[in-house]
């Protein structure tokens, strides 16, 4: 398993760090997991496959219109 930081999931998203802690919030990202006092990391298998899941959604919303 690897974990990474939120430059890394900033990069793999495209997010902003306000828009990836937005979406903690509202409960449509995956968490952090605390690492120590001040440092928080993110499983990489579980931010894929939220990226994974919005491709699922926009290829379903495409199957839908056609």
């Amino acid at each position: 398993m690897k974990m990474i930081r939120v430059q890394d999931v900033s990069n793999l998203t495209s997010l902003g760090k306000s828009t990836i802690y937005k979406l903690i919030k509202e409960g449509t990202f995956p968490k952090q997991v605390s690492l120590g006092e001040r440092c928080v990391a993110w499983v990489e298998s579980e931010v894929q496959e939220w990226i994974l899941a919005r491709i699922d959604e926009r290829d379903l919303g495409e199957q839908v219109v056609a």
